[in-house]
């Protein structure tokens, strides 16, 4: 099942998300499920948040994987949706 996870970083913490971007990269390759993923942008052009597109068995291990990733073990995000998705184009 695909879930899209969509965090929004806590204000000025774009400090956070660079001393820990490596670290996520990492987990995103090392667990194997992330179909597609980017960072949002604010009107300068930087990170404040993230889209990540998971291929999971459940909602359980969507979740699983958003408490594993580092950027959440950082405490960057000021909130976290996950929302089943269905992909109809591409």
């Amino acid at each position: 099942m695909l879930v899209a996870l969509m965090a929004h970083d806590k204000p000025g913490a774009l400090d956070v998300r660079k001393a820990n971007r490596d670290a996520h990269l990492a987990y995103i390759k090392d667990t194997g499920v992330v179909a597609q993923a980017g960072p949002f942008l604010d009107a300068d052009g930087q990170m404040c948040g993230s889209l990540v597109i998971l291929d999971v068995a459940d909602m359980a291990a969507a979740e699983a994987w958003a408490a594993g990733d580092p950027y959440a073990k950082a405490g960057l995000f000021d909130s976290v949706t996950l929302k089943t998705w269905n992909r109809v184009i591409g």
